[in-house]
């Protein structure tokens, strides 16, 4: 424990050294965000500053070992990280799939050179990743896509089309499930890495009712994919016709992302947003938000609950879909009730004084929560059959 808070002092200091006030801010457009990659610019000097310290320090993922660009923490010393970090609303340095998603199923399944091949560009933001899964076809029942690679001995030749693929016109490179087998439909499919300037790759956005397009159209026609990037860096992550065990995996991962698990701004309280307009606020809807404040309060602890048992080997599996499923509807809530508290204001779209209507826009962005990365329906099947137990389920 004596450590413990010797190392909380120490984060305390030199966040208070490294993180510029402007990162302190809450995030106001996406720009405020940074992805990383090829194209990437920073916003600001102040965004540069505090994403060199972090990444020297280890900081854009702190859980990860030293060799592959992390600080090696371990999960108390990650925890207290986290808890400074919010203490001053510091922004998180990088923004990533690779960090969120594909970096964990390289640390389970990677070669030990396709981790250090990797994990340190991601770590270092030098590469912008996508998720290549969902097909028109092939949604909730993942495991019927279609994606085919072709082997051509040393390389694959990829064809097929995939669906809501986010910032896939951003990104670098995408991890994809293709099928290389036609005859088994789970131990059928191969998890792969390639490029996206590879030729035959496509990319067409796809404009949503909240005016924005993070989802993309993807094509892949004629996509020579090779098997091997060096010695001991395959393409494919795991065995080749094995990828359903690492897509499950880092569907897991996904499902946290996309809950909020970590906290911030899709799991925070509202009642310290909202003081300032305290008197204009109606009684029952302060209510409402005093229930929400709670109830997210309530799911952080959940968090922490889960984040110890993983530590202890006695999460279970699907809790992952707890946490999707109760923080997509948690964050869905959120943003309602934001747009009660602002009144008709809240509905306008274009001027400055909203931001060009980012409190509607970001209304209208939430009701894909409940649909990507798992629907709300196929989280409650599974919490019912694989936690609940119900029978019949």
């Amino acid at each position: 424990m004596a450590d413990l808070e010797a190392f909380r002092a120490e984060t305390r200091a030199w966040l208070e050294a490294n993180c510029p006030t402007e990162m302190r801010e809450p995030v106001r457009d996406e720009d405020d965000i940074y992805w990383g990659g090829r194209r990437a610019t920073f916003k600001s000097d102040a965004q540069k500053v505090w994403f060199d310290a972090c990444v020297a320090k280890g900081y854009t993922v702190p859980a990860w070992p030293k060799d592959y660009g992390g600080a090696g923490l371990n999960p108390a010393e990650a925890k207290v990280l986290r808890e400074e970090m919010n203490r001053i609303n510091a922004r998180i340095p990088l923004s990533s799939f690779g960090i969120w998603m594909l970096g964990p199923a390289l640390l389970h399944f990677g070669t030990e050179e396709q981790k250090r091949h990797f994990l340190g560009q991601i770590a270092r933001g030098e590469i912008r990743w996508c998720q290549g899964y969902s097909e028109p076809g092939s949604g909730s029942d993942l495991v019927s896509l279609q994606t085919f690679g072709e082997d051509k001995g040393d390389h694959w030749v990829v064809n097929g089309q995939k669906i809501w693929t986010s910032y896939a016109d951003k990104a670098d490179w995408i991890f994809c499930l293709v099928r290389t087998n036609k005859e088994d439909k789970y131990q059928g499919i191969t998890f792969m890495l390639y490029d996206m300037e590879s030729p035959g790759v496509s990319t067409k956005p796809i404009l949503l009712i909240s005016g924005n397009s993070p989802f993309c159209e993807t094509f892949f026609d004629d996509v020579k994919v090779p098997k091997s990037y060096g010695e001991g860096i395959p393409a494919q992550v795991g065995e080749i016709n094995r990828g359903w065990d690492v897509a499950k995996y880092l569907l897991g991962h996904e499902r946290e992302m996309i809950s909020g698990a970590g906290g911030g701004d899709r799991t925070a309280t509202l009642g310290p947003a909202m003081k300032r307009n305290a008197g204009e606020i109606d009684p029952l809807l302060r209510a409402e938000l005093a229930m929400f404040d709670v109830d997210a309060l309530a799911y952080t602890a959940m968090g922490e609950k889960f984040l110890d048992e993983i530590k202890v080997g006695k999460a279970h599996p699907a809790q992952p879909n707890m946490m999707k499923y109760a923080g997509t509807e948690l964050n869905k809530r959120r943003h309602e009730l934001m747009m009660a508290a602002g009144g008709s204001r809240s509905l306008e779209w274009d001027s400055d004084e909203t931001g060009g209507g980012k409190p509607a826009r970001n209304w209208l962005r939430t009701k894909a929560n409940s649909i990507e990365g798992g629907t709300t329906e196929v989280m409650l099947n599974v919490i019912s059959k694989r936690i609940l137990d119900l029978p019949g389920a």
